[in-house]
């Protein structure tokens, strides 16, 4: 191989290893915890008339790197299930990645990119706290978010074999990352968050019930005994259109603790993708493996509109 084509070889072997490393740390997914974190800067920005930037973009930073951590250690910890569903199901929520155990990645390197970018987090709400001075909070609600994250498949802890790892996410995906981005612009946290949280909260526990159907026969095989294993599909089905339905409700009730009645416009279209997927349960078409992999797709959609609709509604608002 001369100097030209081994330099070549290189630089290929270069990107492909950067892409397999960009898609273990699910670009498209981190949408899911920066869409309510600018929901909560909206809110204070809508309370105070001023928006802090830097504080902002260190506090986007941080969310980002947060579910880097949680991503990696998942992909790390969770190899096994991965392989195994990876087997069973042609899905592409099913198996995670795939980039570690189709060894595009080494497995070494997701476990300490998820420490390391652990620690970079922990400095920016050092930041946050004691140069920009955000408030005595900042730190602790920092470590709500990033100690479930890292410990939601990290061992001995291992939220997710414990039945409990969802309602963390629920938390850290929903009241979390909206009080978080209040607090470091305002060092307060509105009442009215403690229910706009609801919808974003429960729609984001559903993606991960849903996203756990297809892995369902790999996490029993390995004893992974999250929410869906303990109770199982049938009961499983019930707590997802349950909490679905509470998602709905919870949208068509904001105007009630003061969110401007317009924003029930914006909700409409991911409302009624809602009631589609719960008819599409009650018809069991999520037992289809094609069908299953839409109706996650269309979960994703829902969460993320329960915070793109009232900060889209509220920017318009206030100006």
């Amino acid at each position: 191989m001369s100097g030209q084509e081994e330099e070549t070889f290189m630089k290929n072997r270069f990107i492909q290893n950067l892409r397999a490393w960009i898609a273990l740390s699910r670009p498209p997914f981190h949408i899911v915890g920066v869409m309510p974190f600018v929901l909560g800067t909206f809110l204070a920005w809508k309370a105070t008339g001023t928006i802090n930037w830097e504080v902002f973009v260190l506090g986007v930073a941080g969310i980002i790197l947060i579910m880097l951590s949680t991503y990696h250690s998942g992909e790390y910890f969770d190899r096994r299930e991965n392989a195994i569903s990876a087997r069973l199901h042609q899905n592409q929520f099913a198996g995670g990645t795939r980039a570690i155990i189709e060894d595009k990645v080494p497995a070494s390197i997701a476990l300490w990119t998820s420490i390391i970018v652990f620690f970079i987090a922990l400095a920016i709400g050092i930041i946050l706290q004691f140069v920009y001075r955000t408030g005595s909070c900042t730190l602790l609600l920092g470590f709500a978010g990033a100690l479930p994250g890292f410990f939601y498949s990290t061992e001995p802890v291992r939220l997710v074999k414990r039945g409990i790892g969802e309602i963390f996410i629920g938390f850290c995906y929903g009241w979390l990352p909206v009080a978080s981005s209040y607090y470091i612009q305002t060092a307060t946290i509105d009442p009215m968050i403690h229910w706009l949280w609801m919808p974003i909260g429960f729609s984001i526990f559903n993606v991960i019930l849903l996203n756990e159907y297809p892995d369902y026969e790999a996490d029993v095989a390995t004893g992974k005994r999250n929410l869906l294993v303990r109770i199982g599909k049938p009961a499983g089905k019930v707590v997802y259109i349950v909490f679905n339905l509470l998602t709905c409700l919870t949208m068509l009730l904001s105007p009630s603790v003061g969110v401007p009645f317009k924003v029930i416009y914006f909700y409409l279209p991911f409302i009624a993708i809602a009631l589609f997927i719960v008819w599409q349960m009650i018809k069991n078409r999520h037992e289809d493996a094609r069908r299953l992999e839409i109706l996650c797709g269309l979960n994703i959609a829902v969460n993320v509109g329960t915070s793109r609709s009232k900060s889209t509604r509220l920017n318009s608002s206030h100006t």
